[in-house]
């Protein structure tokens, strides 16, 4: 009983380590001009307001990093609104995607939320979205929770674009056709 007791205390140690180095490895990642957005004048949070596009759920300025800490709960409501509409599948939103819509918010000034068409996306939706679109990606970044196809009312989707490409955060791909900007915290790049 004691060994397994101290096992499990060990598993949630290390986990919390493990959940440190990752947020302190991304943080990292992050290019240096790009903090002025994540963190201009010592901000202490940040947030999102978002709307599903297919659900309707709404999270109006939700609180998901305070202090220099994600706080888990936020996450988890983030990446419920986020999950797979088709197959009601949730998947953990990568913190540093979360991160990239907010700045590109704060950088055009946004006063609405944005608008999701896509954030994670199955291994089944992403195999069905990719037999019906050519631009659909076989190792799609939404398929791992790294990806959002979004909108913001109010905002050119040029501007919108213009912006996450300003920040060199990671993939932005622009879809004025559908009325989109795509978002990943992937390799910098833009299509």
């Amino acid at each position: 009983m004691t060994s397994f007791s101290n096992k499990r205390t060990f598993d949630i140690s290390r986990r919390m380590v493990l959940k440190a180095g990752l947020v302190a490895a991304t943080s990292c990642l992050v290019p240096t001009g790009v903090l002025a957005y994540l963190n201009p004048s010592g901000l202490q949070e940040r947030s999102l307001s978002l709307v599903n596009t297919h659900t309707g759920e709404h999270l109006k300025r939700l609180v998901y990093w305070e202090k220099g800490t994600y706080l888990e709960g936020s996450l988890d409501e983030i990446s419920y609104v986020l999950r797979d509409h088709r197959t009601d599948e949730v998947h953990s939103m990568d913190p540093v995607t979360l991160d990239l819509m907010a700045a590109v918010s704060r950088k055009v000034g946004a006063t609405r939320p944005f608008e999701i068409i896509s954030g994670y996306r199955s291994p089944d939706s992403n195999r069905e979205l990719r037999s019906k679109s050519r631009g659909v990606a076989k190792n799609s970044y939404h398929m791992k929770g790294m990806a959002v196809d979004l909108r913001l009312p109010g905002v050119s989707l040029k501007t919108l674009r213009r912006a996450a490409i300003d920040l060199r955060m990671g993939g932005v791909g622009y879809y004025p056709k559908t009325n989109f900007v795509h978002l990943d915290s992937g390799q910098v790049r833009s299509w």
